[in-house]
């Protein structure tokens, strides 16, 4: 089925930043690991992987619009420790959520109700679980100290 080249286009550079937060989430995952930090290695493993399946499923949704996907992904920030790795990751999914947000306006302009609300449960996701986790954990930090928190992620 031919695609509106508008919401191709969109949804090419919306794999660039699930692939950015795929790859961000993979080095903070195995940073926690290697610091012994199996507990949020574990959940920051898990965003991993559902960044991957984010990223899938629009590569899926340009293949059924007759696209070519765009495999580039956006920058990323690795952080140096927790909370710079928390505060990174934050602000990749404040700024994916900006972008799905945009995205899921544009399919709706175009009349494309499908890839509309593929992006709609990728922005759900991305507020009620990625971004609300990252934000409860800049907060518990502030509220029991870094070492504290630390040790409940050992």
């Amino acid at each position: 089925m031919k695609g509106n080249p508008a919401v191709i286009d969109y949804l090419n550079m919306l794999i660039g930043g699930e692939l950015a937060a795929r790859d961000q989430y993979l080095i903070h995952s195995r940073m926690y690991e290697d610091w012994g930090l199996p507990k949020i290695y574990e959940r920051i493993d898990h965003e991993m992987q559902e960044e991957a399946a984010h990223a899938d499923a629009i590569i899926r949704r340009v293949l059924f619009l007759e696209g070519t996907p765009n495999m580039n992904r956006e920058d990323i920030n690795v952080g140096t420790d927790v909370v710079s790795c928390l505060k990174a990751d934050l602000a990749l999914e404040y700024h994916v959520r900006e972008k799905l947000a945009k995205g899921i306006k544009l399919c709706e302009e175009n009349g494309d109700f499908i890839s509309r609300d593929m992006l709609r449960q990728q922005l759900s996701d991305t507020e009620e679980d990625h971004t609300y986790w990252l934000e409860k954990q800049l907060g518990l930090i502030e509220k029991v100290g870094l070492q504290n928190y630390i040790q409940s992620q050992m």
